[in-house]
């Protein structure tokens, strides 16, 4: 009986040590759930383990076919090749190896549901109907990035997240360097009629990156009284975090078409284009905690 392709979990990489661990919990948590798989995970830089190592890891227990899942909410940042140039890298290192690339997480609707569960909790656990969130205006805050499609995707989260769920609104802000950032958000949140707002950051886990989203609220909250400003959590290793891994690897072991944009860059790379694709740019990495986090996406990572 032919083995299963292990699940490879690839993260941006962090200088922030708390968001880096929360990835590694979740991979070691992951590999608990599904013994059945072979399961590793790795950052393309700054952060440890290299996903380079994490494949070192699984072709010493005899694994050659990997697929792999980006662990991020924003998966615009990948097109530019470090997964594939970390894949291409661990290739050479282990000729007979092969895999095969899935979509990363966000902005899967289960997700959405947890980011709506956080809402909930900021608001006390009051606000379940439409009818209770009439008046809460939504602000979610993502990393931010260089790349506008990166930035476009929160704006897709936003919309999905605002559909059918009875919020007066969902806006969007980012952290750095896009525009408009959580203050001038907020600002905007006003001017169209907030007197409730709940800021939702969209990030995987904690970390330096959502605890900034949250002093740049606090912060805007004490110079506006006269605004009710909550603070919402992260996604975090929540049940659906684990389940839409697990079917975004099935996806990729199937061979399924990705359904948008937000498929792995490995994915469309062209034969022999993996080892002349160049480094993240260093902002993006900083921003990316997960792109996401990554994930995060966080960031989630």
């Amino acid at each position: 009986m032919t083995a299963p392709p292990a699940l490879l979990i690839a993260g941006d990489g962090t200088r922030d040590e708390t968001g880096a661990e929360a990835f590694r919990d979740f991979v070691r948590e992951l590999g608990r759930r599904h013994p059945e798989l072979p399961v590793a995970g790795g950052f393309v830089a700054l952060s440890a383990p290299p996903l380079g190592d994490a494949v070192t890891e699984l072709a010493g227990r005899g694994v050659r076919r990997f697929a792999v899942v980006p662990l991020t909410l924003v998966s615009a940042g990948h097109a530019d090749g470090a997964v594939p140039a970390a894949l291409a890298r661990a290739r050479e290192r282990h000729p007979g190896i092969s895999y095969t690339c899935g979509r990363p997480p966000g902005p899967d609707p289960a997700l959405l549901n947890v980011l709506e569960r956080r809402l909930d909790e900021a608001l006390g656990g009051t606000a379940r109907r439409p009818a209770d969130r009439a008046d809460v205006t939504v602000l979610l805050v993502g990393p931010g990035s260089t790349e506008p499609a990166a930035n476009a995707e929160v704006c897709v989260a936003a919309r999905l997240l605002w559909e059918g769920r009875g919020y007066a609104g969902v806006e969007t802000a980012f952290l750095s360097p896009a525009a408009p950032d959580v203050p001038s958000g907020l600002d905007r949140c006003v001017a169209l009629g907030a007197r409730r707002i709940v800021v939702l950051p969209y990030f995987l886990f904690g970390g330096v990156l959502p605890d900034r989203v949250r002093q740049q609220t606090e912060g805007w909250a004490a110079a506006h009284p006269e605004v009710e400003v909550r603070s919402a959590g992260v996604v975090g290793p929540e049940p659906e975090l684990f389940d839409v891994v697990r079917e975004r690897y099935a996806e990729a072991v199937a061979g399924d078409p990705p359904t948008h944009r937000g498929a792995c860059a490995c994915q469309a790379a062209p034969p022999g284009s993996e080892g002349s694709a160049g480094p993240p740019r260093q902002q993006d990495q900083e921003n990316g905690q997960h792109r996401h986090e990554g994930h995060s996406h966080s960031h989630a990572h």
